[in-house]
């Protein structure tokens, strides 16, 4: 809690620890397990490895969070953090799994042990304080046939969210059919699905085929996929076909969104009739009844954006501990009750990630 505001960090991560997959993958792909230079048997999983980037990266890591650099980011270090920053609740995401469930050449076998391998670390890992720590299951869209199966054992541990990147796998657009049990295993389970970009993956990512810097390839890869993605929910049906689930668009800032629920709903008054099978209301629409994003507390116009598209879909996270989060993030969101409501602030940091997250 800070300054008497009740908050959620719809979006932490956790650095895995390397030896974790040594620890926890399955016998037959122990040889498979991440090493320190992030590489799998010798290959990087990144599209880009620059030591000036990581030397940066480690430098800013370790003078925002010194003690959880220390403590190899353990759960007892990140609990400190929450304190620190005056959150209450924290959403656990990957970092190096992100990548590692991107390299879109992977074996789909491969890909299944390391997503057993990260949702049963995390499980230990939350369980040193289960209330607060609340684990991001994830699922192997390398191999369709077992997302389900994973999912029903994510909602066993009391999980309420599975993270997904918004990238396509293999080919295939999140509105593939091959993943429609799994949206309506989503629906029924009551789980929420998080999309969440990292940028240098082996995923087909927009810029990549352009751009070389981390500059220009962070810019390009969060907000244009989750544009694309969201586009791919709405026009392949996922949202029409399935109502309750709930989709979060998260670390992409949400300034584009207006444009692009605007661009949408224009597109759909000219072309209503290439799309009507799968979009039975415009865009805008399917984006309020099911969608939320995260906002950025940076973001100048957020009081013309809440003009434009409410305040009800909007959720807030940290970033914690990546290298582009601030220690004070939390407190400039308590701060934004001199241009916000105070109802408002309270929604973001509190009422609608409980909402999204389905925390009672």
């Amino acid at each position: 809690m800070l300054k008497e505001y009740k908050i959620i960090d719809a979006d932490a991560h956790i650095y895995e620890p390397h030896q974790m997959w040594l620890d926890y993958l399955e016998p037959a792909f122990k040889s498979f397990a991440l090493s320190p230079d992030l590489k799998i048997k010798g290959e990087s999983i990144l599209n880009l490895d620059s030591q000036h980037l990581r030397v940066e990266a480690g430098k800013q890591v370790l003078q925002a969070h010194p003690l959880s650099w220390l403590n190899n980011f353990d759960a007892e270090s990140h609990v400190q953090a929450m304190l620190q920053m005056g959150v209450d609740i924290s959403f656990i995401y990957p970092t190096y799994f992100s990548w590692i469930i991107a390299v879109d050449k992977m074996a789909p076998p491969l890909a299944g042990a390391f997503v057993r391998a990260y949702n049963n670390w995390l499980r230990d890992f939350c369980s040193y304080n289960p209330e607060i720590l609340k684990g991001v299951g994830v699922v192997n869209p390398h191999a369709p046939e077992e997302m389900v199966s994973e999912l029903q054992r994510i909602a066993d541990f009391g999980w309420k969210a599975v993270f997904l990147r918004p990238n396509p796998v293999k080919g295939r657009l999140l509105s593939d059919p091959a993943y429609e049990p799994f949206w309506t295993a989503c629906e029924e389970l009551g789980i929420a699905v998080s999309l969440h970009e990292g940028t240098h993956s082996l995923a087909p990512t927009t810029g990549s085929d352009r751009f070389s810097t981390r500059f220009a390839l962070h810019a390009c890869s969060h907000p244009m996929e989750q544009m694309m993605a969201l586009l791919a929910l709405i026009e392949g049906g996922v949202l029409e076909r399935h109502p309750q689930l709930k989709v979060g668009l998260l670390e992409s800032g949400c300034g584009w969104l207006p444009y692009w629920l605007w661009r949408l709903d224009r597109e759909y008054e000219d072309l209503q009739w290439e799309v009507a099978d799968n979009v039975k209301m415009k865009p805008s629409e399917y984006f309020r009844r099911q969608c939320f994003i995260a906002i950025e507390p940076s973001e100048f116009y957020l009081v013309e954006l809440i003009e434009a598209i409410g305040s009800d879909n909007l959720i807030f996270g940290s970033d914690y501990p990546h290298m582009d989060h601030k220690p004070d993030v939390v407190a400039e969101v308590v701060a934004l009750e001199g241009q916000l409501s105070k109802g408002t602030v309270e929604k973001i940091l509190w009422d609608n990630p409980a909402r999204f997250y389905g925390l009672g």
